[in-house]
């Protein structure tokens, strides 16, 4: 009788979703008419941005202009070169999450349904068939390395030289037929957004976490030097770093060297990104429990030793949120970088509606930007909520 009781019961109960609602949305009777307030008027504009959407909007502005949003001024013969490099991403994202992932088929699931939609979109064979054969490549190493973590060590290595291979596929070489050099003035677009967010973060990494340990060292030199840095570059905007990446740091080279405005706008980036890391860094060397340092001179190891195994991933691993946030940051202001003449995509919208046919069609192109700029951001916030709940950050 008791058991026949609890189950009519349970299906008495009502389901779990409604009670969260009736908890936070309905209870007190200010939060009901709150919840109401605030569903009616998304409701509204989500109805009237909906229409604009579909009925209002003229998206032609974004097609006809794909390729300059996508690679800029890009020379269309060696293209080619573009979709290697995103067969080669492909490839070595599918294996990174066959690696790491476990044997998880979301991924595969996700890019096959993408692939799905390219194949019945209106688009060009040029490029319907080369972005198949991106996610067909993501598909394949992804099935082929599920669970096999002993390839994690040399997909490190894989994504390092990586790099290289594709800063040399998209510059070219001096005097090759085969790769004929393409110069810096011609890229553009999202290529040149995610070059200078890539390297930029890459960059900075190693050299905020040696400013870091620089400003705790017992070293007079190396600590002055360290915080003289940090807060002469933390002191001024990303725009006048940029400006004197441009402008004043030529002065410093012999006469007759020139250094390309791209790799000007990188180093000014990497150096002032690399300032306010070294900030999230040290806080988290200074949340580390000197207890921590003690043992692990007590076990016998030496400075570098205590660091690398011990000290840096426990500070590192404090400060996930912080370090994303801020490669979240520098990842938008790569915008800045048109001040000196670099057509990142942002410089590029504007080239986009300045033209006399396209007048009048900001929001247009406005919106599809912002679009994609929040699908990077998105992406990178996921990793790190999957990251650190792999690490089991905030949890004991």
């Amino acid at each position: 009788m008791t058991a026949q009781a609890n189950l009519s019961s349970d299906k008495k109960s009502p389901p779990a979703i409604l009670e969260w609602m009736k908890e936070n949305l309905f209870t007190p009777w200010y939060n009901a008419v709150i919840t109401v307030a605030l569903a009616a008027l998304i409701f509204v504009v989500l109805r009237a941005l909906f229409r604009w959407a579909l009925y209002e909007a003229k998206w032609e502005v974004v097609l006809v202009n794909l390729r300059l949003f996508a690679v800029g001024p890009y020379p269309e013969e060696a293209f080619w070169r573009i979709w290697v490099a995103l067969g080669l991403v492909g490839a070595l994202a599918g294996l990174s999450w066959g690696a790491w992932g476990g044997r998880n088929w979301a991924p595969s699931v996700v890019a096959g349904v993408l692939g799905a939609i390219v194949l019945v979109l209106p688009a060009s064979p040029n490029v319907k068939w080369p972005l198949i054969g991106v996610l067909a490549a993501f598909i394949l190493t992804h099935v082929a390395s599920m669970g096999r973590s002993r390839l994690q060590r040399p997909l490190v290595w894989g994504w390092v030289l990586s790099f290289f291979v594709i800063l040399v596929l998209l510059k070219g070489l001096g005097g090759s037929q085969v790769l004929a050099d393409v110069p810096t003035s011609k890229w553009g677009g999202l290529l040149l957004t995610v070059l200078l967010a890539l390297i930029a973060i890459v960059a900075s990494f190693p050299l905020g976490v040696l400013l870091a340990l620089g400003r705790r060292s017992e070293l007079p030199v190396v600590k002055l030097f360290s915080i003289l840095y940090i807060e002469t570059v933390r002191g001024v905007p990303l725009v006048t770093v940029l400006w004197a990446s441009a402008i004043i740091l030529p002065l410093f080279f012999p006469k007759g060297v020139r250094v390309d405005n791209l790799i000007r706008a990188m180093v000014g980036m990497t150096l002032f990104s690399a300032a306010y890391l070294a900030e999230n860094v040290r806080g988290g060397l200074q949340g580390v429990p000197r207890g921590q340092y003690e043992a692990a001179y007590a076990l016998g190891l030496n400075y570098y030793q205590a660091m690398r195994h011990i000290i840096l991933p426990q500070a590192l691993r404090a400060v996930i949120p912080a370090i994303v946030g801020q490669f979240i940051g520098l990842f938008k202001d790569t915008t800045l970088v048109a001040i000196v003449g670099l057509l990142e995509l942002l410089g590029i919208a504007l080239s986009v509606i300045a033209q006399p046919e396209f007048i009048g069609l900001q929001r247009e192109v406005f919106i599809f930007i912002a679009a994609i700029y929040w699908v990077f951001t998105y992406a990178m916030s996921y990793s790190s909520r999957r990251l650190e709940a792999r690490l089991g950050v905030g949890t004991r």
